[in-house]
């Protein structure tokens, strides 16, 4: 009899242990945990060690306060007839005070929080041209965020976060699109080249003018100190030799050059100088030549409208 009464007590020992423990019960961080008593909501369970009633009060579930994340993909198109695919990413999290609404009105909040994001999108998206969407795409992911979270606080979720990450049309049309970005880019390109090339010819045109003119003015001078400097010769002459003419100084002026032609032809291999013929009536035909060349060119600087064909026939 008294090893049935210790059976006894062992057994009532055990059970009132496992009664005590299990009036408690743990939640973690960031999470609260819906408490029912016989089947009626009775509280919200705080992180932390709780207590409840045994038999009559359990835990139903747990549910987690961080914010959540998932992702949708909507196809839509746009005013323009282009069919494009739009990934959003939503961000959500249960409100504190929410919690009893969360748990008990929506049975799938993910799926609810979906159908208004396709909801928002097709109303949006098919009113605007593709290159607009591109545009307005901050502005589409606010709006979505605005109306999901005006919709989601009645069953305790708050929207914290939307984002668009791209708008991703057709293969084919990206590609439309890239050659058109493409060919605008080449165009301006090649606008600006030919601005350049004609850039570089107006400058050109400017400096081979400016070098003609430099050059024609050089060769001008150069006559003018030729002819003085022959006219000067020809008076030392005829004042250190009496009796010469300046056809004689001008023969003998013509007989040193050449002769100093013919000695730098001699010295360089290389030398591109025409060598002409040099017997004595070829000199002086030479000289002749040269004489009507100087008087022409004397003419020329001094009367410039006067053409050359009247200037060589001027009487010597």
């Amino acid at each position: 009899m008294a090893g049935f009464l210790l059976v006894l007590f062992a057994i009532a020992c055990f059970l009132a242990l496992s009664i005590f423990l299990g009036s408690f019960f743990t939640v973690q961080t960031a999470q609260v945990a819906i408490v029912q008593r016989l089947g009626k909501f009775a509280r919200i369970a705080g992180p932390g060690l709780n207590w409840k009633t045994p038999y009559l009060e359990t835990v139903v579930q747990r549910m987690s306060m961080k914010v959540q994340q998932f992702d949708v993909q909507v196809e839509t198109k746009t005013q323009d007839n282009v069919f494009v695919q739009i990934p959003v990413s939503i961000q959500y999290k249960v409100i504190p005070e929410g919690v009893e609404a969360a748990f008990y009105k929506l049975s799938d909040p993910v799926k609810q929080i979906e159908s208004m994001v396709y909801n928002v999108v097709l109303g949006h998206v098919p009113k605007m041209k593709l290159d607009d969407t591109f545009l307005n795409q901050a502005d589409i992911a606010s709006d979505l965020r605005d109306n999901l979270d005006a919709s989601m606080k009645e069953y305790g979720y708050s929207i914290v976060k939307v984002l668009i990450s791209d708008i991703v049309p057709d293969q084919k049309v990206k590609a439309a699109m890239n050659d058109i970005n493409a060919a605008q880019r080449e165009r301006e390109a090649t606008v600006s080249r030919a601005e350049t090339n004609k850039l570089l010819l107006v400058k050109q045109a400017e400096a081979e003018a400016e070098s003609k003119r430099l050059q024609g003015e050089g060769i001008a001078n150069q006559r003018k100190a030729i002819i003085a400097g022959l006219k000067d010769s020809v008076e030392d002459f005829a004042k250190t030799v009496p009796g010469s003419t300046p056809q004689d100084v001008m023969q003998l002026v013509l007989m040193t050059q050449y002769f100093d032609t013919l000695k730098e032809v001699a010295a360089n291999d290389h030398t591109n100088t025409i060598l002409i013929p040099h017997t004595p009536n070829t000199l002086t035909d030479i000289f002749s030549q040269i004489r009507n060349a100087i008087v022409t060119g004397t003419e020329l600087t001094k009367h410039p409208t006067i053409p050359p064909s009247a200037s060589s026939d001027t009487p010597k």
